[in-house]
């Protein structure tokens, strides 16, 4: 076992941070030497292909919450955590289908601007703040903390002595070449950072089996895991469980975490953008089933780690004893660290050389993350609050300027908030749940704003505005409910509020800016629907297995 980080490891590490930077910069140069318009620096000149699309939307999704935070999650409930991944393949296609069409055809930046085209300019100053407000205070925060703390745990000492350098370092790799570059140097390196995302993950989760038993060996060790943690591989939570109140059993195919998914991959501006940036809607959509299936591979090597390591930490008969495991996960106030599971992985088994190569993957999987919140909220800032509020007609220089300010500024913020998340049990779960507060509110204003006609912009800002209360009503209500389902029943309460209100104040039959909506638009090629297939009947398979 090698705990410490050699000299080749922090060459091997510099090498990547220093590559990446040159790569990003090099991608987004000017090659006409005219400078940067605005679709070149938020929307890559809408030039990106599918396979730059599939990379770059699981590279801006997979980030510290899921490497550190789901592997912890796999630690404490098991397989169960994964549903987040496989759910989302079949969202993926959802939004490739129904909600693409639609916000190619507008022809928009951002969500908020879609929302202005849809319902009105008050609406879209709303959501514009609250998206700025959740991508710094909670997802740069979050995920520069999380990163931070698996560095420490990996290189330091595991006492949070280096994670303020650790916080400070990963946020200047992604502003390298973010800041200067926009979109298209986030999306062509994202295509680097996936593949060392998936071969870091593969190395580490190989590694691990392999350690888990006295004997070693690859097959051993997958025997040993599944038979050992038989509990930990069911995908559907009894009430029994102790962790249903996350998970809440069958709720998770037909309730809550469809709100939970249908927000995040269909409306979550530094996910969207990149399908925005397509060739064309054929391109994006070809993207997002690459992406998706993508996903199913993604809880191979994130959530299989956490088990192995509960394994370890429970130590069933059979398994290789290491020395002050339990101690390793074991807090001051005796309650269990499980998001230390993957970083331990790491700083135990991983040997020399290859440790680097496992690092430097962990912090592709962070600085491509905070690269797409960067440059989202930036885009947001810039075309939905500066341009229509402070200076209508700037230019296309002043305008990427102003977005270069406006991530540069977003990122110090969270630099300065990020230290402040400490003892948090399982980050994943807290980041979902307190999320889950504001966003089935914001899915049913767009769920009814795409394909309800009649509804209208006071119908849509009242239900916005009274979804919080509602939701907060629910999670302070004496009914102790899973927070899924809490999300489930706010985004019914909401959509009855809107439709109500729209059907009480419409003059007409129909809004005026309501979407008209023909068959034509919803037609998808041969590779889309092959691919739809294919990754619909792989998740009945998975679900079937591992029910």
């Amino acid at each position: 076992m090698n705990g410490n980080f050699a000299f080749l490891d922090y060459t091997i590490f510099i090498v990547y941070a220093v590559g990446l930077i040159a790569l990003g910069l090099w991608v987004s140069r000017d090659k006409k030497g005219t400078g940067r318009n605005a679709e070149d620096y938020f929307l890559a000149s809408k030039s990106l292909p599918w396979w730059a699309i599939g990379a770059s939307l699981i590279a801006a999704n997979i980030s510290a919450e899921q490497m550190i935070g789901m592997s912890g999650s796999g630690f404490a409930i098991g397989l169960a955590i994964a549903t987040y991944e496989w759910m989302a393949a079949a969202t993926l296609i959802i939004v490739g289908k129904f909600f693409l069409p639609i916000f190619i055809e507008k022809g928009i930046y951002t969500i908020p601007e879609f929302v202005e085209k849809r319902f009105n300019k008050s609406l879209k100053t709303i959501l514009a703040v609250f998206w700025i407000a959740l991508f710094i205070f909670v997802n740069l925060t979050s995920v520069l903390f999380l990163g931070a703390k698996a560095i420490d745990t990996i290189i330091g000492t595991g006492d949070g002595s280096i994670l303020i350098y650790a916080i400070i370092g990963l946020a200047f790799v992604a502003a390298a070449y973010s800041l200067y570059g926009g979109l298209s140097a986030v999306a062509w390196t994202d295509i680097i950072q996936v593949a060392l995302l998936v071969i870091g993950g593969i190395i580490t989760t190989i590694i691990a089996l392999d350690k888990v038993t006295p004997d070693g060996g690859l097959g051993n060790g997958i025997s040993h895991v599944y038979h050992t943690a038989g509990d930990k591989f069911h995908m559907i939570l009894s009430r029994d469980n102790p962790e249903y109140f996350n998970l809440p059993g069958i709720g998770v195919l037909i309730g809550g975490m469809w709100i939970a998914n249908l927000y995040y991959w269909g409306f979550n501006q530094y996910i969207i953008q990149r399908t925005l940036a397509a060739k064309s809607l054929r391109e994006a959509q070809r993207g997002i089933a690459f992406a998706a299936f993508l996903k199913l591979l993604i809880p191979l090597f994130i959530v299989i780690p956490g088990i192995i390591v509960w394994v370890m930490y429970t130590q069933p008969e059979g398994t290789n004893i290491i020395p002050g495991v339990v101690e390793s996960f074991t807090k001051a106030d005796g309650t269990t660290n499980y998001d230390k599971a993957f970083p331990w992985l790491i700083s135990t088994f991983i040997p020399s050389g290859l440790k680097g190569i496992v690092v430097a993957a962990l912090a592709a999987a962070i600085v491509s993350s905070l690269a797409s919140m960067l440059n989202s909220t930036s885009t947001i800032f810039t075309m939905d609050i500066y341009k229509p509020y402070f200076n209508k007609d700037a230019s296309d220089k002043v305008t990427v300027r102003v977005g270069r300010i406006a991530a540069f500024s977003a990122l110090i913020i969270a630099i300065l908030v990020a230290p402040l998340l400490q003892n948090i049990e399982q980050a994943f779960q807290y980041i979902q749940e307190y999320t889950g507060i504001v966003s089935p509110g914001i899915l049913a204003v767009f769920i009814m704003g795409l394909f309800w006609k009649k509804a209208n912009s006071r119908g849509a800002i009242i239900g916005a505005i009274s979804s919080i209360p509602v939701a907060l009503i629910l999670k302070l209500s004496i009914i102790d409910l899973p927070w899924m389902d809490q999300m489930l029943y706010t985004f019914l309460i909401t959509t009855v509020i809107i439709l109500g209100i729209s059907l009480t104040t419409n003059k007409e039959d129909d809004d005026a800016k309501g979407i008209r909506l023909v068959s034509s638009m919803f037609k998808t090629g041969k590779a889309f629907n092959v691919s739809s297939y294919v990754i619909l009947l792989i998740l009945a398979l998975l679900y079937a297995i591992f029910w």
